[in-house]
């Protein structure tokens, strides 16, 4: 901006009073403005109407709640692309002039907040229904768009100002492991994508995850699922609580379910299982993303009473222990247990990181005599490399 670097403005959306501002980091000039000292913090855009108005002068256009930024500075595009959310368009600012300009979504009167819709098209034929987030992808030259209410990715040619279904079915779900058309999401809102320009991470609002979709195999995975350390607490005279299952981590389809084979156990005998898992040759855990064990039954969750249910892996080089104690009083003879691992790890020579799952099946058979002593099992697995 007026020959001031990519990173000396740090730009805002302020959704409540429907206003773009800036907040200088360094010194320097904004676009039609005078001289502004180091940590400024100024109306760049927008009069605080909500409405849906483009305006050649910035403090003259209107915006509707905008939500999510994107810088593109590079030509020919020099501007910031902003989701707006309320009037379910997506706009631009010129770095150079100001000027704000639709790119898609909306319609022509700027009064009318309620053009929303899923529709796929050009400009203003294309309808969006409440966009909260946009990213720029630098290697493609093309904008992607959290489609929040219409549970959707979006992908933005602004050269052409098409705008395409990228992933997501229309339909609130959680489908991770497939095709970016098979993927389901709910209200997905905030989009990144990575330096390399291969992945792109999505805050997935209301599954309470972060979701990886690889731009180049289009396939889309579970990138962080959001742990709950409470999740173990769950004390010895009560039942285990739907929303502590529920908040458990979900593995990929592609996840390998091994069949373990049936173990005889008494009431109150304790279980230890010993994972030991082996990632692709080269490869080590991604230390910044949380690797885990946890247990499951679904159909027997009287099993999991008083259970530590989940567990974080630090070191696969040695076994990781899992402790499980059955209750004193069992409801059945027969039981199934799983027990599952999703790591995250990376590549030692590159920055590509991936996810990984395996599930291990247990059969249980319970009987009236006390074994006396642990039961010991192991879970071993080797993840193999792409």
């Amino acid at each position: 901006v007026s020959g001031m670097q990519e990173d000396d403005v740090l730009w805002i959306a302020m959704a409540g009073i429907h206003q773009i501002w800036a907040l200088m980091l360094e010194g320097g000039k904004l676009p039609k403005g005078s001289d502004l000292k180091q940590g400024v913090c100024l109306r760049f855009a927008g009069s605080g109407n909500e409405e849906n108005r483009n305006n050649a002068y910035p403090h003259k256009a209107g915006f509707a709640q905008p939500s999510g930024l994107s810088l593109a500075p590079e030509e020919p595009w020099s501007c910031l692309f902003v989701a707006d959310s309320e009037s379910s368009t997506v706009r631009t600012v010129s770095l150079k002039d100001g000027a704000v300009k639709h790119l898609v979504g909306g319609e022509r009167d700027p009064l009318n907040l309620f053009a929303f819709g899923d529709v796929d098209g050009a400009g203003i034929n294309a309808k969006l229904q409440h966009p909260l987030g946009v990213t720029w992808d630098k290697k493609r030259k093309l904008l992607y768009v959290a489609d929040s209410y219409n549970h959707k990715i979006k992908v933005v040619d602004p050269k052409m100002k098409n705008c395409a279904t990228l992933a997501g079915t229309g339909e609130a779900g959680n489908v991770v492991g497939s095709s970016f058309t098979q993927s389901a999401f709910n209200e997905p809102g905030g989009l990144c994508v990575e330096g390399n320009g291969r992945l792109m991470y999505v805050a997935d609002t209301n599954n309470h995850q972060i979701k990886v979709l690889d731009l180049e195999t289009k396939i889309l995975s579970m990138a962080l699922p959001i742990l709950k350390p409470e999740a173990c607490d769950v004390p010895d005279n009560l039942p285990v609580q739907k929303d502590k299952i529920t908040n458990l981590p979900r593995l990929p389809k592609s996840a390998p379910n091994i069949q373990l084979p049936s173990l005889t156990v008494a009431p109150g005998q304790t279980i230890q299982f010993l994972l030991k898992l082996t990632l692709p040759l080269d490869s080590k855990l991604n230390e910044e993303a949380p690797s885990a064990w946890f247990i499951t039954a679904e159909d027997n969750t009287w099993l999991l009473q008083g259970q530590c249910l989940i567990g974080e892996i630090k070191d696969v080089s040695c076994q990781t222990v899992i402790p499980f104690q059955l209750p004193g009083s069992c409801l059945s003879a027969e039981a199934t247990l799983a027990i599952k691992a999703c790591l995250y790890y990376c590549s030692k020579g590159s920055s590509a990181c991936m996810m990984a799952g395996v599930s291990f099946s247990q059969p249980l058979q319970v009987t009236g005599t006390d074994q006396g002593s642990p039961a010991q099992v192991e879970l071993t697995h080797t993840f193999v490399g792409n």
